[in-house]
Formats: C-alpha cells, sequence, structure tokens
C-alpha cells in the first residue's frame, strides 16, 4: 500500500473567491473557519457546490440512521487508511452513539462477534461486511447483499451504496491531497498488523 502524505499537498484556499466564501459559510465550521476538507475544496467552487449537495444529503437528511451510517463510514476510512476521514467520524460517530470500543474495533478490524470487545448484531456486521467487500472487489456479495435485505428496504440499500461510494471518494482525495487533520481531531494508527485490511 502507498505510504500517505505527511503534510499537504493541496494546501487550504486561504484567499477563496466571493462564490468560495459563500459555500465555505455553508460547511462545517470550527471557530469560525472551514473544516480543512472544504477550505481544501475551495480552489474548485463548482465541484465544493455538488460535494456539499451530495454529502449534506448522506449526513443530514439521509434514510440510514445516523449510527449506522457512521458504521460504515467508519469502516469504508479505516480500509482507506485515511487519517482524516476516521478522525473526523469517530468525532460524529461518538455524536450518533458508537461506543470507543465500537471505533477502536471498526478501526482494527476486530468485527467478529469471539474477537471483538462488542458484540456485534447481525445487522452491524452486514454493514462492516458492505463496506469490506466494497473495498476487496468493488461489488457487495450475494451473502452480504442478504444479510443487508433482512433489515433494509430497496431505498435504503441504494442509500447504503451510495453511501459507501462516496466515503470512498472522499477518503482517496483526502488520503491523495494530503488534507491535514484540523484541530481537535483524534489521530488515528494505520500502521500495518496481521488483523488491519490491507
Amino acid at each position: 500500500m502507498a505510504d500517505r502524505p505527511t503534510t499537504a499537498r493541496i494546501p487550504v484556499n486561504h484567499e477563496p473567491d466571493e462564490r468560495a466564501t459563500e459555500l465555505l459559510q455553508q460547511t462545517l465550521l470550527r471557530d469560525g473557519q472551514p473544516i480543512n476538507i472544504f477550505g481544501t475544496l475551495a480552489h474548485h467552487p463548482a465541484l465544493l457546490k455538488q460535494f456539499n449537495r451530495m454529502g449534506g444529503q448522506l449526513l443530514r437528511r439521509g434514510l440510514v440512521p445516523g449510527r449506522e451510517r457512521e458504521i460504515v463510514i467508519l469502516r469504508v476510512g479505516a480500509n482507506a487508511r485515511s487519517r482524516y476521514e476516521f478522525g473526523q467520524h469517530v468525532l460524529i460517530g461518538r455524536d450518533e452513539g458508537l461506543t470507543d470500543a465500537e471505533i477502536e474495533a471498526i478501526r482494527t478490524g476486530a468485527i467478529g462477534t469471539d474477537t471483538t470487545p462488542h458484540p456485534w448484531s447481525a445487522d452491524d456486521l452486514a454493514l462492516l461486511a458492505l463496506a469490506d467487500d466494497l473495498h476487496t472487489d468493488d461489488c457487495v456479495t450475494d451473502e452480504t447483499f442478504a444479510a443487508l435485505r433482512r433489515r433494509w428496504n430497496d431505498a435504503e440499500l441504494v442509500e447504503l451504496l451510495v453511501l459507501a461510494g462516496f466515503y470512498r471518494l472522499v477518503s482517496g482525495f483526502l488520503n491523495s491531497a494530503g488534507v491535514e487533520l484540523d484541530d481537535g481531531v483524534p489521530e488515528v494508527d494505520f500502521g500495518l498488523s496481521a488483523d488491519q485490511p490491507e
């Protein structure tokens, strides 16, 4: 696997044009400033606008409950070894009810019920498998899809697939652009180990 940049390859745009400035005021702010992902995307205002629309739909207006949404996003971020994505969603995941033990199990890949500190439900395991299947082969297996189908309807399944795909895109962007962590976002170690997905 490729090493991740240790510094920004594309810096935050500290002098956005008027259009980007207006869009940035509609994004997630910390201490009155947009977080780094949006500041980096501000180099391309038209793309920032559409990115915000899709992300906002999935995060604020989606059909999938927040806890389950965050299981998928965190597992996608872990599989991509995306420090920024995973770190941001540690904070969001906690707000949505995930425990630190669950988040750590998602990070390390300890998702089997006999090895994890959290007894994952069958529904949780299906969400984790969705992210893993897409990471491994860009297609959810029949077994995983059948497990998902037990809980989720067609509209929710569409959203779950798009959610995982969108955050795979986001993780690849963050990794490749070298977007730096925002203040207050936990640093995550993705050193490869025997229990870490490759």
